[in-house]
């Protein structure tokens, strides 16, 4: 199996398991040599590591969960959204849908958590003044729709009157400020959409700063509109985000998809799903997330067809898409139509889309076989974790939560001592 895509789940353990293990190991890993020995390797790794270095990995992934478990997840047990004692439904694929609701809790941002993001941007806000007065600072993308995670980066747009875009001159402002350290930020000048990228020193949360682009605002309003229209949305995306981040394939730049594409994907699934209750309150989040899995993961035709979202929705082939599209650009893999941009195609840069395809196609497998009926002797959603068979919330991002909550409800209210001492590396040490 894929590290990247999937682990094994407990029905699976045996003498088959461990013979097709050895295989892998043998003949389709890169490096045999280089082989983590139970997770001691990473360990090490973890304790030795730059601190500079070490704010810029994904703390969400669940890379070789096979032989890291103890180092990813061991502490909390990776299902951090499952409340004490509750008492799931025992039909499965009602005990799914419980289950995404309580994710869905757990994971919206928390009062400390939006409190420390919007602070980070009115830092960097008051640089961006002090450099250009008449300038404007504006928040897009999910922090402005609420649908991001714990990790999740900031998205920043300045507008301005500028001949050249000055780049290098937010990048110094940024470090003379103290706001970011010089290993931590980077200007990708030559990108499509120039940017400066860097982790804030204090809070640790990443943010893209892009200059001029006012589609970005425009999207971010479009998205709202489609979350007050369908009550699944913003829970499936937020279901979804998790599941493509902690395999890294969240980022445009490593060929993953981009929360915009996936939530236009989502918005398309909603759309044109045959049922009427997809618009209602209580439709079953647990058969529309098998649902999503199965469309993008095993019947959508991404050689030929299109997604457009604009009247309704519909398909259309890429023939008719690429009529639409300028400079002889043609129709990528996963081709999304923009709905503000015409012939502009969304999922251009995501040249790994059929390894997201793969890993959908992974959790439409593994849904389907955990709500079987005739499988409720391996699956018992009281006692294991449906949802978590395909997704886990790693001890560094329960850790980093934590840190958040003591350290960003201390500046409002008045905590323990105990709770004041925590630090920044109390939550970077879980793992080792």
């Amino acid at each position: 199996m894929d590290p990247k895509i999937g682990w094994f789940q407990k029905e699976q353990e045996g003498p088959s398991k461990e013979l097709w293990k050895r295989f892998w190991d043998r003949y389709c890993r890169l490096k045999p040599h280089d082989k983590l020995k139970e997770g001691e390797e990473m360990k090490r790794n973890h304790e030795k590591a730059n601190p500079a270095q070490f704010w810029h990995t994904n703390w969400a992934s669940t890379y070789d969960l096979n032989r890291n478990y103890e180092v990813l997840i061991g502490q909390f047990g990776g299902t951090p959204w499952r409340p004490m004692n509750k008492e799931y439904d025992p039909r499965p694929i009602v005990g799914l849908h419980q289950e995404i609701l309580d994710f869905y809790e757990y994971m919206s941002p928390t009062p400390e958590e939006h409190s420390m993001r919007k602070q980070v941007v009115r830092n960097i806000e008051a640089i961006v003044l002090e450099l250009w007065p008449a300038a404007r600072v504006e928040v897009f993308g999910s922090f402005r729709t609420g649908l991001y995670l714990p990790t999740s980066d900031i998205d920043l747009v300045v507008i301005g009157d500028w001949v050249n875009l000055p780049l290098r001159t937010l990048e110094d402002a940024l470090l003379v400020k103290g706001i970011c350290d010089k290993d931590s930020i980077k200007v990708l000048d030559k990108a499509t959409v120039p940017i400066v990228k860097l982790t804030d020193k204090q809070s640790k949360v990443k943010v893209d700063i892009s200059f001029n682009m006012n589609n970005g605002v425009r999207s971010a309003e479009l998205i709202k509109d489609f979350k007050a229209k369908f009550s699944a949305l913003g829970k499936l995306v937020l279901v979804l985000k998790q599941f493509l981040l902690q395999r890294d394939l969240n980022e445009v730049f490593h060929g993953g998809i981009s929360s915009y594409s996936l939530i236009l994907m989502t918005v398309s699934f909603l759309q044109l799903h045959p049922r009427a209750d997809v618009l209602h309150p209580d439709c079953n989040l647990g058969v529309l997330l098998i649902e999503f899995f199965e469309l993008y993961g095993r019947k959508f035709n991404y050689i030929k067809t299109a997604i457009r979202i604009k009247n309704g929705g519909t398909y259309i082939s890429k023939q008719e898409m690429q009529k639409e599209m300028k400079d002889g650009h043609r129709p990528s893999v996963l081709c999304i139509e923009d709905p503000l941009t015409p012939g502009n195609d969304i999922g251009r840069g995501s040249y790994g889309a059929l390894q997201v395809r793969q890993a959908f196609e992974y959790a439409y497998i593994s849904l389907t076989q955990s709500v079987n009926p005739l499988n409720q002797t391996v699956v018992n959603p009281n006692v294991d974790s449906i949802l978590g068979r395909i997704i886990r919330v790693t001890d560094k991002v329960i850790s980093y939560r934590q840190w958040i909550r003591h350290t960003y409800m201390s500046k409002n209210e008045s905590v323990s001592p105990s709770s004041s001492e925590v630090s920044v590396s109390s939550f970077g040490e879980s793992d080792s």
